[in-house]
């Protein structure tokens, strides 16, 4: 066994009757740590737990599905076990299954992770049951927080501020819509067992609200296998604050101060910061005595967040919900306080006090966490899918964490969340860590699909985010500033793009020619791969097809210098003369281009081409020759409507020959969790319709069809 010191502080009083303080130092027998410990995730968080756990000696056992067999937290575990099919119902949701491969490994504890069982009141019980520890709080509290509802009245009762509305159990269409015209438009509907922005609907008018709940209690049910709502006040200018929270079974209960998580999309989190800009040290204050009378009153233990909503006129804040597990933005937390909140965890688990008190934490610093998701931005934020081509994150350290689950030639698949990664950054105080923030999302490099990296880049460059002027309605206010149409490609870019092409094809030659089985070491002659010739390397700009250009490198039989000129068209833009290259040993190719030596990663993935370099990200087509061009024979229908992601069928709306209307619902799909609406893009009859209510349909693929008229 281990002995710990607790200190306390106590008020004494001397024989002249005057207090001061003195601190009594008291130890105690400390409970030793699991042995072992299996946690019931994937991804980045079931990799985040590992850490921590391989740190402090516990092994660790990991589940996975079928199209996770070689995730990253798998190949990180002691043991891992397969556990059913990509269906979460039949994987990662299936408390038998994960119960059954604790019994078998002997696991002490399971830890939940966030999403899929953490907040599952049932399981929490059965992991109990088992005589296990189950790493999170008590089935009772998150069946007390769970419902928000009846959440809302323990925090009435607890003097906990909470937003007007109804939360009660009518949820007769009629009685909602009158309650709604009560508390005044616009009303928010939200699920009462929800989560992550999901069965969550803002109503702006009467004409709205029956559409608007329909939606959410379909995306309720399948989420949450519940369907019921509450309806409440909507405000116009809010701030999402949060404040993490942390109790132990001896009585002791602590904030670890405030997130602000305003900056969202879809009602999904993109960036948080800690602490919350703007607020005074009594509204911090107040934060975290609300935030702690909020855990209490449910006899809360581990970890959890409170969740509330800011005004952002006012600053008063309302109570919205506790999130009764470890947060996806713990990681921004840690940073300002220099913790470990897993190890808490752990520590809370094993029966041992909480590491820290209220008065021995402090704050240190600013610090961001950007979600990296695989989604296109300008694309309503829809989720992507595909392979992790090429990879670069920046170089990480005590201030800068890169939290993923996901490597180089890893899979995002249609079956689960699309976040990639979380990077966190820490500074001396906003402006530094803001800084440091935006650096490192240039050094963060992905090739292979879409992601929203430029897109937060953009975010954390905007005058008024760097003011601190952040609330929920942020990306939609400043949406035309955020989401510009790319600018074209610089001529410099193309220059190095093509360079880059060319140097690979020299490479490529000379490793052949090395190679006895290769048709080049036959030749009687060697091949002079500086003498003065041309190579054109043609592009098209893929976000405008129109945009066509050359790039022509010449090279100079004396040196290894090129002389390189770009055209679009037949227009010269641009001319470089001798050019210099080399690859340095972090694999980026350096140039000494038009009197200044400038650094890039280019990657060339089949005839797309990316290059990171001052100018940003930079994305270019390899023209296709014109006799692939000759040969290539049919196209999609022009008049069809077309799957924006990869998706399946959840509702069909329309039938062959239905006349419709322009804004008319076609098709509910269901990807990433999430259901997205395909509308009418125009009025006329619907000629055939390509999918069945569950199919599982590929990007871009037609799903109906418009007759000719």
């Amino acid at each position: 066994m281990f002995q710990t010191r607790l200190c306390r502080q106590f008020t004494l009083r001397t024989t002249t009757s005057k207090p001061f303080n003195a601190t009594l130092r008291l130890y105690t027998t400390r409970n030793p740590l699991f042995e072992k410990i299996l946690i019931a995730n994937r991804g980045e968080i079931a990799c985040r737990v590992m850490r921590t756990a391989k740190d402090l000696g516990i092994k660790t056992v990991a589940v996975y599905s079928e199209p996770d067999a070689n995730a990253q937290h798998v190949k990180m575990a002691d043991e891992a076990f397969l556990i059913g099919p990509a269906a979460s119902a039949q994987s990662y949701l299936s408390m038998d299954k994960i119960l059954n491969v604790a019994r078998l490994t002997g696991a002490q504890a399971i830890h939940p992770g966030y999403g899929f069982l953490s907040e599952n009141a049932e399981f929490a019980d059965r992991v109990k049951a088992e005589k296990l520890a189950f790493i999170g709080p008590s089935g009772d509290a998150m069946r007390s927080m769970g419902s928000k509802s009846e959440s809302k009245y323990i925090m009435e009762d607890a003097g906990v501020p909470v937003v007007p509305g109804y939360h009660g159990e009518n949820q007769d269409v009629g009685f909602l819509k009158e309650q709604a015209e009560k508390i005044g438009y616009p009303v928010l509907i939200k699920a009462v067992k929800g989560g992550g922005g999901k069965g969550m609907r803002i109503v702006r008018s009467p004409s709205e609200f029956e559409e608007m709940l329909e939606s959410s209690k379909r995306e309720s049910i399948k989420s949450f296998g519940d369907d019921k709502v509450l309806v409440e006040k909507y405000l116009e200018r809010p701030r999402h604050v949060e404040v993490q929270v942390f109790a132990d079974q001896h009585d002791n209960c602590v904030h670890l101060f405030e997130r602000d998580c305003s900056v969202q999309r879809r009602h999904q989190k993109v960036i948080e910061e800690a602490p919350g800009p703007g607020l005074t040290e009594e509204i911090r204050q107040q934060l975290g005595a609300k935030a702690v009378a909020a855990a209490r009153a449910v006899g809360y233990e581990n970890a959890g967040t409170v969740e509330f909503i800011m005004d952002n006129v006012d600053k008063k804040f309302y109570f919205m919900e506790m999130n009764t597990r470890l947060q996806v933005e713990h990681p921004v937390t840690e940073m300002v306080t220099n913790t470990d909140l897993v190890h808490w965890q752990l520590e809370v688990a094993a029966g041992n006090r909480l590491p820290m008190l209220q008065d021995e934490l402090q704050l240190r610093g600013h610090a961001f966490e950007a979600r990296i998701y695989a989604e296109n931005p300008s694309n309503h934020f829809l989720p992507d899918t595909g392979t992790l081509f090429s990879v670069r994150t920046p170089q990480t350290s005590p201030d800068l964490r890169v939290e993923t689950g996901f490597i180089q030639g890893d899979q995002i698949s249609v079956h689960y969340d699309p976040m990639i990664a979380k990077l966190v950054v820490r500074g001396e105080d906003r402006n530094d860590a803001l800084r440091r923030f935006r650096r490192a999302l240039e050094q963060y490099q992905i090739v292979g699909l879409e992601t929203n990296i430029g897109f937060v880049k953009t975010v954390a460059e905007h005058p008024e985010f760097i003011k601190g002027e952040v609330e929920t309605g942020f990306i939609q206010d400043y949406e035309k500033d955020l989401l510009k149409p790319p600018a074209p490609p610089s001529p410099e870019t193309l220059a190095t793009a093509a360079n880059a092409i060319r140097l690979s094809e020299i490479a490529k030659i000379e490793a052949n020619a090395k190679d006895p089985y290769s048709p080049w070491s036959s030749l009687h002659q060697t091949l002079r791969l500086n003498m003065k010739d041309t190579r054109t390397v043609s592009f098209v700009d893929p976000k405008n097809a129109d945009k066509k250009y050359n790039v022509e490198i010449t090279a100079d039989p004396t040196s290894e210098a090129v002389d390189i000129k770009v055209l679009e068209g037949d227009n010269v833009i641009k001319t470089y003369t001798k050019v210099e290259s080399r690859y340095d040993e972090q694999g980026e190719l350096v140039s000494s281009i038009d009197s200044k030596q400038v650094k890039s990663n280019v990657v060339v993935a089949g005839d797309e081409v990316t290059v990171f370099d001052g100018y940003g990200r930079t994305e270019v087509q390899l023209s296709t020759p014109p006799y692939v061009i000759a040969s290539a024979k049919g196209a999609d229908s022009t008049g069809s409507v077309k799957t924006p992601m990869p998706c399946k069928i959840s509702q069909v709306l329309v039938t062959p020959g239905q006349k419709i209307e322009k804004g008319t619902t076609l098709i509910v799909l269901e990807a990433m969790k999430m259901e997205h609406v395909i509308k009418a893009p125009m009025t006329g009859t619907i000629g055939e319709v390509l999918y069945s209510v569950g199919d599982l349909v590929e990007e871009n693929k037609s799903l109906v069809t418009f007759a000719d008229e």
